[in-house]
C-alpha cells in the first residue's frame, strides 16, 4: 500500500519573511511507529526552520543508520540530504561543510549510531567545532532490530523482554561536555515549548551545537522498568532554566525577578534568554555545568534545557583559515595565483 500526501494548504497558513509556508518545511509522510517520539522531533525542526525564515534549499540534512536515521526523508522536502553509513554521518557533514560554508548543515543521529559504532566520529567533530547542529533521537535501544539495548541505557533498565541492562551508560552530553563542544543542550521530545527554541538557537551558534532529545521507543523500549519511557521522564525531568531564543531585529521584552536572568548575546546579535532555576549553574562555564549534570545524575533526574554554551565560539573554518566562497566558486585565478605567491609561501616555511 503506498500513501500520497495532500497537497492542500490551510487557507489561514501564512509566508515567514523567507516567503515559505510551513507546509514548505514539511517532507515525506512518516513511516515511522505511530506515537513515535521522533516524529515529535522532526515536527519541532520543521517549526524551527519555518520560524528562523531559514530557506530551505540552503541546508544540508545528514544522517546515519536507524529509525532516527530515516527522518530527514520526513522534514525539508526541498533541502539537500544524505545518509550516510553507520556512525559516519560526522565525517560526510565535515567533509560537506568544508566544501561550502555558506549552507546549514543539521545532521539527525540515533544513540545506536552515535554511542556505539559513530563514537569516535562523535568525539572529533566535537573538538573540531565543526559547525552544525547535531541532533541525537536517544531512545536507549536500538528500535529498528527489534530492541536491543543501546550504549545509552540506563543501567537496571528493564526491555520489553524484561531482561535488565547491566551495562553503565555513555551519556552523550557529558562527553560532549567534555570533548569540546560549544553548545550543549538536552531536551524531551514531548516538549516542543523547550526544543524548538533550542534548535533555534543551536541554528544560530557559531560552532558545535549538539542536542540530546529523549524519545521513548513506543514499540520497543516504552515498558514499565525503562528509564526511557514516557512515565519515567515525564517523572524524572529537572529543566534548569525557562529558555527562549531572541532573533536578531526582533524587540527584546522580557521582564524577569532580579537575579535570575542570564542573557547570552550570539555573533548574529540574537539572543539567548534564560530564567535561572539555579543559582550556582552558569551556563557559560563549562565546570559549572558538568557540576550540575552530575549533581542531577546522583539525584536520579534528567536535567534538561540549556546546558553549556560558550558565546565566544569560533568554528572550524576560523580555526583552519579556510576559503571564504565555497569550492565549485573559486575560480583558477583562486587555485593558482601565480609563481610569486608560491614562493611567497615557500618561503615562509624555510
Amino acid at each position: 500500500m503506498s500513501f500520497i500526501k495532500p497537497i492542500f494548504r490551510h487557507p489561514t497558513q501564512t509566508k515567514n519573511k523567507a516567503g515559505f509556508y510551513k507546509s514548505d518545511y514539511e517532507g515525506r509522510i512518516s513511516t515511522l511507529c505511530a506515537g513515535c517520539g521522533h516524529d515529535s522531533i522532526n515536527a519541532s525542526i520543521v517549526a524551527a526552520c519555518y520560524e528562523m525564515n531559514i530557506e530551505p534549499h540552503k541546508v544540508v540534512k545528514l544522517s546515519g543508520i536507524g529509525c532516527s536515521s530515516k527522518a530527514p526523508a520526513y522534514y525539508l522536502n526541498n533541502s539537500h540530504g544524505f545518509n550516510t553509513v553507520h556512525g559516519r554521518m560526522p565525517s560526510v557533514a565535515t567533509g560537506a561543510n568544508m566544501a561550502n560554508r555558506e549552507l546549514t548543515y543539521l545532521g539527525v543521529s540515533g544513540d545506536g549510531d552515535s554511542a556505539s559504532i559513530g563514537i569516535g566520529q562523535f568525539i572529533h567533530v566535537n573538538r573540531r567545532n565543526l559547525n552544525m547542529v547535531y541532533i541525537m533521537m536517544n531512545n536507549g535501544c536500538y528500535g529498528l532490530t527489534k530492541g536491543q539495548d543501546s550504549a545509552t541505557a540506563d543501567i537496571g533498565s528493564l526491555s520489553k523482554s524484561g531482561s535488565r541492562n547491566e551495562f553503565s551508560p555513555i551519556d552523550m552530553v557529558s562527553m560532549a561536555l567534555e570533548s569540546g563542544a560549544t553548545f550543549i543542550a538536552r531536551s524531551f521530545s514531548g516538549d516542543k515549548k523547550q526544543l524548538v527554541p533550542l534548535i533555534k538557537a543551536a541554528m544560530s551558534h557559531p560552532g558545535f551545537a549538539f542536542i540530546d532529545v529523549i524519545s521513548p521507543c513506543v514499540t520497543f523500549n516504552n515498558n514499565k522498568g525503562s528509564t526511557k519511557a514516557y512515565d519515567f521522564i515525564r517523572e524524572h525531568i529537572e529543566v534548569t532554566s525557562e529558555f527562549d531564543f531572541v532573533p536578531i531585529r526582533e524587540e527584546i521584552s522580557v521582564e524577569y525577578e532580579e537575579g535570575t536572568q542570564k542573557s547570552v548575546t550570539l555573533h548574529d546579535g540574537s539572543q539567548i534568554q534564560l530564567s535561572k532555576l539555579y543559582s550556582d549553574w552558569d551556563p557559560s562555564d563549562r565546570n559549572s555545568a558538568m557540576e550540575k549534570l552530575q549533581q542531577s545524575k546522583a539525584n536520579g533526574d534528567i536535567l534538561t534545557g540549556l546546558l553549556y554554551i560558550d558565546p565566544g565560539s569560533q568554528d572550524l573554518h576560523s580555526t583552519l583559515n579556510t576559503s571564504t566562497l565555497p569550492l565549485n566558486q573559486l575560480t583558477e585565478e583562486d587555485l593558482c595565483p601565480g609563481s610569486a605567491t608560491l614562493e611567497k609561501i615557500n618561503t615562509e616555511y624555510r
